[in-house]
This record gives C-alpha cells, structure tokens and sequence, in this order.
C-alpha cells in the first residue's frame, strides 16, 4: 500500500492560469491522486471541444437540405482539409436547356442552391405549359368568334334545314360523348390516386429529414450539457477559470445554435406540411370538380339546355388547361425526385465526393475525424496506465473499463468491458472505498486520509472524462456523417422508388385526362354549334321532338316556309 501512503503535495506545480485536461497522464503510481492536474492541458481541452463544435456544421446544414436558409454558413468550413477532393460531376440527366440563360445547357449538375438549376428542371415540363398556352389561345379565338358572330351577324343568321338523319346523327355523338365521359372519370380516379400516393410518400420523406435535424440537435444539447458539467465540476474542485470559462461559452454558443436548429426545423416542418397540404388539397379539389363537370356536361347535353351547355363547355375548356399545366408541373417533379434519388445513390458510394457535397460538407469534417481519434488514444492509453499500475501494484484488485479498442482503430466499444471492471465515472467510489477524504473529518477507519482537495480533483476529472464518453458516440457520428449515411440510406432504400412511380403515373393520368378532356371539349363544343344552327337561342329542346319524328305534311311545311330568323 506504500503506493496509496505517499501524499506529497509538493509534488503540484501547476500554475494557476494552465486548464485542467480530461485527459490526464498517472506517474507509475497507480491512484497518486496528488498527481492529476500536473499536465500542460489546454491543447487537449480545445481538441475536445473542438469535436463537439464541429458536430453543429452537419446539423445546420440539413435546414438546407429542407430547402430553408440558415444564418449560420460560416459553420460549414470549420474543419478545412488539405486534401480537398475534386468538386464531384455527376452522370446523369441534369443537362438541360435552361430559360435564365438564353436557352443555354445547364451543366451545373445536381445543386439544389442554384436558380439555374431549378429553371432548368422546370423547364422540362415545357410540353404541357405549351400545350396549355396553345389551348388556351385556342379557347380565346373560339370565344371571339362566338362573341362576333352573335352580335354583329345576330340578325343575318338563319336556322338551318333539318336533315333527314337527325335521330341518327344526334345518338352518334350521344354515344361518342358517353364514351369520352367514362374515360375522363377513369382518368379522374387515376390522377386522384397517383396523386394521394404521392403527397403522402412526400410528406414522409420530409418528415425523415426534419427528424434527422431534430436529432442532430438533440445530440448537441447533450453535449453542450456534458461541457456545462465538466466547466461545474472543475470549477469546483480547482478554481481554474480558463478552461470552464471555455467551457462555458463554448457551450452557451452551441445551445444558441442547436436552439437555432430547432426553430428552423419547426418552422420548417410548417412550412413544408402547409405547403404539400396545399398543392394536394388544390390538386384534389380541381380534379374532383372535373369530375362533377363531365358528368353535369353529359346530363345538360342529353337535355338540350344550351345556355347551361356552354357554361359547362367554357369550365371544362379552363380545367383542360389547368390540367396540362398540372402535367408540365408533376413531370418537372418527377425529373426532380429522379435527380434526388441520383443524388443519393452517389452519396452512398462516396459520402465525401459527390454531388450533395454544396450542402452537406462531409469532406470539410475530415479532419475532425483526425482529432476524434487523438481524443480516443488519449483515453484508451490513460485506462490502459492506470490498469497496469493497478495490476503492477495489487494484482487484479480491480481494473477500469476502456471503452476503446487498440490502436489503430480505436473504436468505441464499451460492451467489450468484463463484468468485473467498472466505469472511469465510478473511480471516485472506488476511491472512497480506499481512502477517507479529508472533509470527512479526521476519524478514518481502514483508509488512508487525503486532503479533500485532490480528492475533488480526481472525481472532477473522472466525472468529466465518463461525460464526455456518454456523448462520444453521438459525436462520433455527426462528424462521420453517419446520420445523414443512414436518413439517406432509408430514403433511398424505402422511398425512392414509390415516389418516382407515384409522381409517374401521376402526370402519366393527367396527360390521358387532358387528352380526354380536350376530345371529350370537341364534341361537346361541336354538338353544341349544330344544335344552335337549328333551333332558336335560349330554349331547351326535347330529345324526341325531332324532324324525323314529325308527320310528313308538317315536314314538308316547314321546309318550305322561310326559316324563322335567330
């Protein structure tokens, strides 16, 4: 026990502006608690909290991801490596024709920041824009006419003679128009499907990046707590101010930011649930009301009431518009979430090289990587002194658990501990069941007295050094980047490709839908034209008051007076 007796205190020359270290080196005597804050120690407290605050760069930079600013950019280049890769140029389809640039190839590749290359991704949904447009101008030059030729040649026109096959041609279209109706109906169901599908594929793949961000500040809550213990507990048991005012602000900053994180992804998950909730709500209400106008167009058809026609006619000529627009969007999306799944993909195959790399700088956390494993080595050779000296001096009285693996690798494993061993957190039990600090008075049965002093001192340091371990593992995998590997890895796995076969039936149904819809327009409009060349404006016509119908005389009679003017 020679080892546990000696207490000599002059042994401490520390000065007092030096930090203490939660990493500190042991003499060969294995629990010469007067020993502790002998090092130089405030290179190893700044790599430690240097770790932690590296791990709010990945975080804030998934509220880009979400597609909302942060104020915090200048957190992205924090740990700069010298060995920076080549910007990644990804193989695929982005090389598109972009509107901002004089029609010009985009060739930026997948980059969610730049303008150019969203104009580019929705101008490939041109073809239903420009279907749209041409129907629309289509739809103004039909209205002009009907306008022209009903006020300026109102009292010039004439009703038309009947033909003898009015019955015959008048079912005709009947049945064509029946036809169209339930081909738009089933197209409706379609685009109300596909549509629902993929809102809520949507909704969950947001929901995934917006809990990875609330994760990532969570684990920097925890760590800015472990930093606000450790500045407590080495305040108290030395005085110094260097490394817990350090400490301190250290941690105050990151709360303010990981505070910043949370906010955002709140009101970005508002945002963003307000936002789908929208598109599908208005997506679902015109596509519905499209079902209620074929049918009430079919109904007011059969009956003859052309005023009620028309205005039937005229709705379902602007829903058809809407709808190619709707399919120039959903396509753009459709390009969009192929483009996202692309990007992904690469991302899997080379976390620190691809295309996502603008908004997640993976790469740039490389070098913490560097300073993760000194802190490792720095714990695993302290446990592994401390348990030769333990053995050297009292066989196997006890040993203290490494929660790293040897070198190189130094990998966090605290289940590999035995049973026996106990935490670097319990070395103060341990030592009290040696020993009798000196604030619990002189009396000391079966222990050897210590001053209370480096006693705190050893339990501060050992307190610090296990809370620091309980928040290793969250830190270890901000800086790997592990949490966006695996959000991604569940997106690209389970969601890719339902989102991309929803969004594709999607505009698929809509391009059937409007092709229906523009037929389907036609007749009706045409129906429309020759009931009007025959009968009197305003009027509904019985479909069993026909010509054919007539007695012979009475045809004969009307068609040889003169036709009653419109």
């Amino acid at each position: 026990m020679d080892g546990l007796s000696e207490t000599p205190n002059s042994h401490i020359q520390q000065s007092p502006s030096t930090p203490p270290s939660p990493l500190p080196y042991l003499p060969p005597q294995v629990i010469n608690y007067t020993t502790f804050p002998v090092r130089k120690m405030s290179s190893s407290w700044r790599k430690t909290a240097f770790i932690i605050l590296v791990a709010i760069v990945l975080a804030l930079n998934f509220t880009q991801l979400a597609g909302l600013p942060t104020s915090y950019d200048s957190g992205r280049y924090l740990a700069e490596t010298d060995n920076v890769s080549e910007p990644f140029k990804q193989s695929d389809d982005t090389v598109r024709i972009d509107p901002l640039e004089n029609f010009k190839k985009y060739r930026g590749g997948y980059d969610i920041t730049n303008k150019n290359y969203w104009s580019s991704t929705a101008f490939t949904g041109i073809y239903g824009y420009a279907i749209a447009v041409v129907w629309l101008l289509c739809g103004i030059g039909y209205g002009g006419y009907l306008l022209v030729t009903r006020t300026c040649c109102r009292n010039n026109r004439k009703l038309k003679k009947r033909s003898p096959c009015h019955k015959q041609c008048y079912l005709q279209p009947l049945l064509v128009a029946t036809f169209f109706t339930i081909l738009a109906i089933t197209a409706t169901g379609l685009v109300l499907g596909g549509n629902a599908k993929f809102h809520s594929r949507a909704k969950t793949v947001i929901d995934i990046i917006i809990d990875t961000a609330d994760d990532a500040s969570d684990t920097i809550h925890e760590a800015t707590g472990a930093m606000k213990n450790m500045s407590t507990n080495l305040g108290e048991a030395n005085g110094s101010t260097d490394a817990t005012n350090f400490l301190t602000s250290t941690s105050q900053r990151l709360d303010s930011q990981a505070s910043d994180i949370e906010r955002q992804a709140r009101k970005n998950r508002r945002a963003i649930d307000k936002g789908l909730k929208i598109v599908y709500i208005v997506t679902t209400l015109t596509i519905s009301l499209n079902l209620v106008a074929v049918i009430a167009l079919l109904v007011f058809g059969v009956l003859k009431f052309q005023r009620t026609l028309s205005i039937l006619i005229a709705l379902c000529w602007i829903l058809t518009i809407l709808y190619w627009v709707f399919f120039g969007v959903y396509f753009f999306l459709g390009n969009f979430v192929g483009d996202t799944c692309t990007a992904l993909e690469s991302f899997q195959q080379d976390p620190y090289n691809n295309s996502l790399s603008s908004i997640l700088p993976c790469d740039d956390l490389l070098s913490a990587r560097s300073v993760l494993t000194d802190v490792s080595a720095g714990v695993y050779n302290l446990v592994n002194e401390v348990n030769n000296n333990i053995t050297s001096s009292y066989a196997n009285i006890v040993q203290i658990c490494n929660p790293f693996s040897p070198p190189p690798d130094y990998e966090f494993q605290p289940w590999n501990c035995p049973a026996s061993s106990i935490k670097i957190g319990d070395i103060p039990r341990i030592l009290r069941m040696l020993t009798c600090p000196g604030s619990e008075g002189d009396t000391c049965n079966g222990g050897i007295l210590i001053p209370a002093n480096d006693f705190n001192t050893v339990e501060a340091y050992s307190t610090s050094i296990q809370q620091l371990l309980d928040v290793y593992p969250g830190m270890e995998h901000l800086v790997e980047c592990q949490m966006v590997k695996d959000a991604f890895s569940e997106i690209l796995h389970d969601h890719c490709k339902p989102l991309k076969r929803y969004v594709r039936m999607t505009w698929a149904a809509l391009v059937f839908l409007s092709v229906v819809m523009m037929a389907l327009v036609l007749i009706w409009t045409t129906e429309s034209h020759h009931e009007q060349e025959h009968h009197s404006l305003g009027g509904s016509v019985k479909p069993h008051s026909t010509a054919a119908d007539m007695p012979e005389s009475e045809t004969t009679k009307a068609t040889n007076n003169d036709q009653i003017p419109v």
